[in-house]
């Protein structure tokens, strides 16, 4: 009996023990999130309340840890192997300095940088600790070579297409729960499809699947990418349920001008912009004028094609949805940031108006709208072709006949008349076959 008693004593000691030490933990870590990029990679810790924590980097091999201050594990974490990430080999648990606090420890792939902070409380997510582990970039002298493009002939027009929010931004939330990131990726990866069945046309994804890419780094691989423009896909929200409508955005003038000045501050980028020239402005002091007009000129060239493409743009949504505003809108917007780019933001419609939220889920809808961009795109580009490109050298473009496309489909897609097809082609009949392909002359 007394035996029994001791046992039901400890027993009661101990369980005592672990409430004493849940209660004073001021915080818990309830989950842990991965979003693997091609080139970095972002974890998500999930917590009860906001984290108080510290951090260091050790080598051989390479790691992270994190320390969080008076925190336990709300439940059982899964904390397996991720190799889908270039980076994070795996997030373990480690033996804590002391009680009361949480070690955390990201094993890396290689070494890489790591920029930690914390979230509060949004849409779906409570407080939460973010760590975004990025590898080494590519180095300016590899962006730099063919910079001067208009030594090239009959190049592709590059289209960077950009999906917004992804990974652990949703974006904004429909009434129904339908994720921004969601629609504006399906909505972007049919716009590049589209394009990139023109001949003359190549469209580049800037995330290609669901992880963020940090809003600055958005025009910077549009601009390794050599992009003729950037098309950034979204879709708006309102506290209310009422606005609706799709619009679009351009670069304003305060953040061009913002932007410009942050250019000339760093040397290094000009001949990312200018080419050779920007190389032999930057090293002559008493030219510095020169580099700030050239600089300018292609703000101002950018920013003009922009509007135009907006225009285009806006106008063929005008026909397929509902437009909130009738002319493009200027914003200091992150993604909208590049001097030297074409750069405009498509506000699909509002995610937060119930009825286009359903519509902006469904995928026929989705092709209307992606369609509707691609046309204000190739009108402008069949109008205003870049020198030293493909459509340029010619006054058509070449498509290939996709599966459930007609004759009909296509003179739609481009504005051009059925008999201009045609004529153009030889064709005695309206019918057309899966993979053929088409001449279509400019509108």
């Amino acid at each position: 009996m007394p035996k029994t008693n001791n046992i039901s004593f400890y027993a009661i000691a101990l369980l005592l023990s672990c409430i004493s030490t849940a209660a004073l933990a001021a915080n818990t870590l309830n989950s842990v999130r991965i979003w693997a990029a091609p080139d970095s990679t972002r974890v998500v810790f999930d917590l009860g309340d906001k984290p108080a924590y510290e951090s260091f980097t050790l080598s051989n091999p390479q790691r992270l840890v994190i320390d969080l201050a008076d925190t336990v594990q709300g439940k059982k974490l899964n904390l397996t192997k991720l190799n889908d990430s270039p980076l994070v080999k795996r997030v373990r648990l480690s033996k804590p300095p002391k009680k009361s606090t949480l070690r955390l420890v990201v094993d890396l792939k290689q070494a890489a940088t790591a920029s930690l902070f914390s979230l509060p409380p949004t849409g779906p997510y409570g407080d939460r600790l973010v760590v975004d582990f990025e590898q080494g970039r590519t180095s300016q002298s590899t962006v730099k070579q063919d910079s001067d493009r208009s030594q090239t002939t009959d190049r592709d027009i590059i289209i960077a297409v950009d999906a917004g929010h992804g990974g652990d931004d949703p974006g904004s939330i429909g009434p129904s729960g339908t994720y921004e990131k969601g629609v504006a990726f399906a909505i972007a990866q049919k716009l590049a499809d589209k394009l990139n069945a023109v001949d003359g046309i190549t469209a580049i994804m800037i995330r290609k699947g669901d992880y963020f890419v940090n809003l600055n780094r958005r025009s910077e691989l549009a601009r390794q990418a050599k992009a003729d423009l950037l098309v950034s896909v979204h879709a708006d929200a309102f506290t209310s349920p009422q606005p609706s409508g799709a619009s679009v955005w351009v670069l304003s003038n305060r953040r061009a001008n913002s932007e410009m000045g942050r250019i000339l501050e760093q040397g290094d980028q000009v001949s990312q912009l200018l080419g050779g020239v920007g190389e032999i402005v930057q090293n002559t002091d008493s030219e510095q004028y020169l580099m700030r007009t050239l600089i300018d000129m292609s703000m101002d060239n950018s920013r003009s094609a922009g509007y135009r493409v907006a225009s285009n743009v806006l106008n063929q949504l005008g026909q397929v949805t509902k437009l909130h505003k009738s002319r493009p809108e200027y914003a200091s917007l992150a993604v909208l940031k590049s001097p030297d780019i074409p750069s405009l933001l498509v506000e699909t419609g509002y995610i937060s108006n119930p009825r286009e939220e359903k519509l902006l889920r469904s995928s026929a809808h989705q092709q209307q709208v992606a369609g509707a961009i691609f046309n204000g795109i190739l009108h402008y580009y069949q109008s205003y072709p870049p020198e030293g490109t493909l459509l340029a050298k010619h006054s058509s473009v070449t498509h290939k006949v996709a599966s459930g496309e007609s004759l009909s489909v296509i003179s739609a897609r481009y504005n051009v008349s059925i008999s201009a097809i045609k004529k153009a082609n030889g064709l005695k009949s309206d019918v057309v076959r899966i993979g053929q392909k088409l001449i279509i002359p400019r509108a």
